[in-house]
């Protein structure tokens, strides 16, 4: 069976899972696929780890076609993903529908979890600083370095955990509350591209075409993406 080797962000883990078993039921080509967030996975490629295809960011993308690691022509935007709050399942679900009730929810909560690397973390950081409350988070925010956020709420390590609504989607027994209100935030577009030294270039290619097909739509959506 012919091999694809495929890095991606976290933001697609739930989707790839049942897209990837299609595509190889559909094509006889087993995906080999690694999961990270996108700054980890540009670190990794710029080691020089090697891959056929890449799903970041679009902004992780475009960096990778700048530095000519992936072919320009090859890029495709396949979602939009917004950045959401979950609370461990059973849990009363907070106000976060305006920004002064998420700046209330916020502060009340005894420790937030949000992630280093992933773009929600990047996003939040910067968020909680703009709302001029990032003292009062970091001082009791437990920071994931990697992984899924709402595995804080099991533990018990936070009452809040924050991360694209389809990451927080990859974990049980949590709620996700929402998305944090639209006009506070830019959604994360995730992007895939070919990579320039890939061993596999047909098979990346007819992977990609499929994942910018009509097809995985509906995936997608239920996974707490939009096309």
């Amino acid at each position: 069976m012919e091999n694809v080797r495929m890095l991606s962000t976290l933001g697609l883990m739930g989707a790839m899972r049942s897209l990837s078993s299609a595509f190889e039921t559909a094509t006889g080509i087993h995906v080999d696929a690694d999961f990270a967030p996108t700054l980890a996975l540009l670190k990794r490629l710029r080691e020089g780890e090697a891959a056929d295809l890449v799903i970041l960011t679009r902004e992780g993308l475009d960096e990778m076609i700048g530095e000519e690691r992936v072919i320009a022509e090859s890029a495709a935007d396949l979602a939009r993903s917004f950045v959401g709050i979950a609370v461990r399942a059973g849990q009363a679900h907070p106000d976060i529908g305006s920004e002064a009730a998420l700046r209330t929810t916020l502060l009340a909560a005894r420790s937030v979890a949000y992630s280093r690397l992933g773009a929600s973390g990047v996003y939040f950081a910067q968020l909680i600083v703009r709302m001029g409350i990032a003292a009062e988070i970091n001082a009791r925010a437990t920071i994931v370095e990697q992984g899924f956020t709402a595995e804080r709420l099991a533990t018990g390590e936070a009452d809040l955990a924050v991360q694209q609504i389809s990451e927080l989607r990859q974990v049980g027994g949590i709620e996700v509350v929402g998305p944090i209100p639209h006009e506070l935030q830019t959604p994360a577009v995730f992007s895939a591209g070919r990579m320039a030294n890939a061993k596999h270039a047909e098979a990346a290619d007819r992977l990609l075409r499929y994942l910018a097909s009509p097809d995985v739509v509906p995936v997608l959506r239920q996974s707490g993406l939009e096309p």
